[in-house]
């Protein structure tokens, strides 16, 4: 369950994974070192000359325990006073500071006032105003007395260097480490950009560079992509070289029936005109997304002519909700092709067709409507297979066709690293068919 709950706040680009993996165990590392180093070493270091301080200090007052004034007290203890680097003075209570003063990160300073207020109750306020001398007030006979001395007597001289140190090293080898890292990972994101680009029917130049895990990576990639253009290809030319040669007898045959009485041969006709329907969608299922290089396309621009072109042949087909602008990338010509299919779809088993486009910053969303009956939803995933046809569930009425126009479209979707969506239309009741591809 933590594991869950931690895992929707790691980093999910590479870089920032990498970056985490160099950044975390160096900053624990410094965490531990430093607590270490100032809960044992400055810690023990600082206590230890405090009680030295505290030994020195009781020695001063017992010599001018026995002075009868406040300046036989100083000439008593001013051997002492030169001795330790110490200076004393009487000040007046006024003087007395209410609190003691004591810089919010010093950590030393506390070790030190501790240590005194245990060993000398008399101890009035402390006052750590730098790291250069400290100044501790005493009660005593004569009145307030101010003793100031160096701060390197009781605490280690520079005691953050240490910590300042290893946290610039740590920082520098950091940032060395994470250069290096950055290149050794940008042949993985080079190799990941290309493996995307080619999904979305683009083929960007590519070698293999890296470690040789990398290039045995990047290489079965360029081997794997000549392969699936190998097969595209070779499927292009089948279907399109069986459907150009089916296309002589088939004119022989209208030029056959042309010359016999005409009821006879209209039947004859239809079968001919099917067949060559038929051709049609062969040749439109091989050419797939071929035709032409995917350029910057405005996808409204184009769903608005599509339409007006479908108008214009007699088709019922208005435009709906156009929403978001910009440009994506994309074959047009395959995409009109699609979308044509979807509209003769729409009025084939339905009397309107209605298309909508969203476009947003992720993804681009192409919406073609009908009122017809529609589809299961158990059958929409055999709808899009080639050469399937589901006319039973649609209108029987309308004829039938080979079963690739669903198919041509999740192709072409496939092939702009998208995917065709079926399900039913919210406005007109019928089959909804969306083409989303990302941006």
């Amino acid at each position: 369950m933590f594991f869950r709950w931690l895992k929707q706040y790691m980093p999910r680009s590479l870089y920032g994974r990498a970056a985490l993996i160099l950044i975390l165990p160096v900053v624990s590392v410094q965490l531990v070192v430093s607590v270490a180093f100032i809960q044992r070493h400055l810690e023990d270091v600082t206590s230890q000359m405090s009680s030295t301080l505290v030994r020195e200090l009781d020695v001063i007052v017992s010599e001018a325990a026995a002075a009868k004034t406040a300046d036989a007290a100083l000439e008593l203890m001013r051997p002492y006073l030169s001795a330790f680097e110490m200076d004393v003075k009487f000040v007046a209570p006024a003087d007395v500071p209410d609190q003691d003063y004591i810089r919010w990160y010093d950590y030393s300073a506390r070790v030190v006032r501790q240590t005194v207020r245990d060993s000398m109750p008399d101890l009035l306020a402390a006052v750590f105003h730098d790291n250069r001398s400290i100044q501790l007030y005493f009660q005593s006979e004569f009145g307030p007395a101010r003793i100031s001395f160096s701060r390197r007597s009781v605490t280690a001289a520079a005691p953050h260097q240490l910590i300042v140190t290893m946290v610039f090293f740590g920082a520098l080898m950091t940032i060395i480490a994470f250069v290096y890292m950055r290149n050794q990972l940008r042949p993985i994101t080079r190799l990941a950009n290309a493996a995307q680009a080619f999904g979305r029917g683009r083929t960007v130049p590519y070698s293999p560079t890296g470690a040789i895990e990398v290039r045995a990576a990047g290489g079965a990639f360029l081997d794997m992509r000549s392969r699936i253009e190998r097969q595209i290809e070779q499927r292009t030319l089948m279907l399109s070289g069986v459907s150009h040669d089916l296309r002589t007898p088939l004119t022989r045959l209208k030029l056959g029936l042309s010359m016999i009485d005409e009821e006879e041969a209209e039947p004859l006709l239809r079968d001919v005109d099917e067949m060559q329907r038929l051709l049609d969608a062969f040749l439109d299922f091989s050419r797939g997304v071929a035709e032409g290089e995917p350029e910057a396309t405005d996808p409204h621009a184009l769903v608005q002519l599509i339409a007006e072109d479908a108008q214009r042949a007699g088709a019922p087909v208005r435009l709906g909700e156009m929403s978001g602008e910009g440009t994506v990338m994309m074959r047009p010509m395959a995409i009109r092709r699609a979308v044509e299919n979807l509209i003769g779809n729409a009025v084939r088993y339905g009397t309107c067709a209605q298309i909508s486009v969203t476009l947003s910053e992720k993804s681009l969303r192409i919406r073609v409507e009908d009122d017809g009956p529609g589809i299961p939803a158990d059958q929409r995933a055999e709808s899009i297979r080639p050469f399937s046809r589901l006319d039973p569930s649609r209108n029987q009425n309308k004829g039938s066709g080979v079963g690739l126009g669903l198919a041509i479209v999740a192709d072409v979707a496939r092939a702009h690293g998208g995917m065709l969506r079926l399900g039913e239309s919210d406005t007109l009741g019928g089959l909804s068919a969306d083409i989303v591809i990302a941006r």
